[in-house]
């Protein structure tokens, strides 16, 4: 390993990376709302703007991040072009990520009285029941729980 070099431990072969205008507010929320717990390396800059944080739930990770003051979230960004906002008018996940759950509907519902803004209920479809949720700046969520195995 090359002098300064950092080694990480790879648990899972595609991370989802979403950006956030307040990835301090979105760990708090994420973590009350969804279940998630903050896991890794927090980074903050010196004025107290945290800048990049990972989370974890059942060994789904995720990793957040600020990418600068120009930044906008998928809500406030719709606020602004027409195209975001009709695009943004379907309650599926557009861009965003699945995370398989244990047991989708206590999950649901943890959410649901979290307030997370939920675009379809819990739904059976043949590959597994789920429901899509929106956070605080508008990234969309699948959660998902898979079939029983046939009796």
């Amino acid at each position: 390993m090359a002098e300064g070099a950092v080694e990480v431990e790879v648990r899972q072969r595609a991370v989802p990376m979403l950006s956030y205008q307040d990835v301090g507010a979105a760990v708090e929320w994420l973590t009350k709302t969804f279940g998630f717990r903050e896991r890794g390396q927090r980074y903050t800059e010196p004025d107290g703007t945290v800048t990049h944080a990972e989370l974890e739930l059942d060994g789904a990770e995720v990793m957040l991040g600020w990418p600068g003051p120009d930044y906008r979230g998928p809500s406030r960004h719709a606020q602004a072009c027409d195209q975001a906002s009709k695009w943004l008018a379907v309650p599926y996940v557009v861009d965003g990520v699945l995370v398989y759950v244990k047991d989708l509907d206590l999950h649901y519902l943890q959410a649901k009285e979290a307030g997370a803004d939920i675009l379809r209920e819990p739904k059976d479809e043949p590959y597994g029941r789920l429901y899509n949720a929106a956070d605080l700046e508008g990234h969309r969520w699948m959660f998902m729980q898979v079939p029983a195995e046939p009796r």
